[in-house]
């Protein structure tokens, strides 16, 4: 099964000011995306712009592949024009998948911004019966911060999953004012059932994670984090989205994006 293919978009909706939801039928059988996963997209059939564009799996439902995006440029303005019925090329889905533990555990999310696309994946993975799972889980906690109430997503979508999360933007709008780093700091202080056999799942900006990071060694969770980077082919071979480890270099698209928040060398 190729992971190269043609799929038409179903729809392509704004969903807050400049972020928009795209859904993408594809025209073959394709592998099915776990969270983690990502897909890079053609933005056109011309040569302007040259490469496809890398987005996180956010949903996969009934055999369409759902993206959220935040126009920041030419490539995703241009993607933000493209209408139903549209064809355009994809590859996917690429790199790993977040390491959902099957025993029982506490589990911490963590989204910053448009962090929410896959950790929303996850999400909805985890809360969704499981066969595979050895036990019910214990509790299921989602922290998801933005700068302002305009930018936070799915907020209706994680009601209907059953997650209530819990909510910090940076000028008070919504939920606690500040960052979400320092309102999981205080839950983790205060909230008996984050005490022990903890596992955190993250996404969104390096800041974010760099501090996620240190919250994680120092309370021993075992962490995890989605890496957003820059990529040129998604495949491995241009070694354009490189990020240094404990251990060297290793590429995003390919080793990632998923890693142990301990093994990244934050700067």
């Amino acid at each position: 099964m190729s992971r190269l293919f043609k799929a038409c978009i179903t729809d392509n909706i704004e969903v807050a000011e400049k972020y928009y939801l795209i859904a993408l039928a594809p025209l073959d059988e394709i592998l099915k995306p776990n969270p983690g996963n990502f897909f890079m997209l053609s933005i056109d059939n011309d040569y302007d712009p040259l490469l496809k564009r890398p987005f996180s799996v956010h949903r996969f439902v009934d055999g369409t592949l759902q993206i959220l995006y935040r126009v920041v440029g030419k490539g995703t303005a241009l993607l933000s024009n493209k209408k139903p019925g549209d064809v355009i090329e994809v590859i996917g889905p690429l790199g790993n998948q977040f390491p959902v533990p099957k025993n029982m555990e506490n589990i911490i999310l963590v989204a910053g911004g448009l962090g929410i696309a896959p950790i929303f994946a996850l999400a909805e993975k985890i809360s969704s019966p499981d066969p595979s799972l050895k036990k019910r889980r214990a509790a299921l906690h989602l922290f998801y911060g933005a700068r302002t109430k305009g930018e936070l997503l799915c907020i209706n979508e994680l009601s209907t999953i059953g997650i209530d999360p819990v909510i910090s933007t940076d000028d008070g709008s919504m939920g606690h004012k500040g960052t979400i780093v320092n309102v999981l700091k205080r839950h983790l202080t205060h909230d008996p059932s984050l005490k022990t056999h903890h596992s955190l799942f993250a996404c969104g900006p390096e800041p974010m994670l760099k501090s996620l990071s240190e919250i994680a060694e120092k309370k021993k969770l075992k962490a995890y984090a989605a890496l957003e980077q820059n990529m040129a082919c998604g495949l491995g071979t241009c070694l354009g989205c490189t990020v240094l480890t404990k251990t060297g270099y290793k590429r995003v698209c390919k080793e990632g994006p998923v890693f142990p928040v301990g093994d990244i060398v934050w700067e």
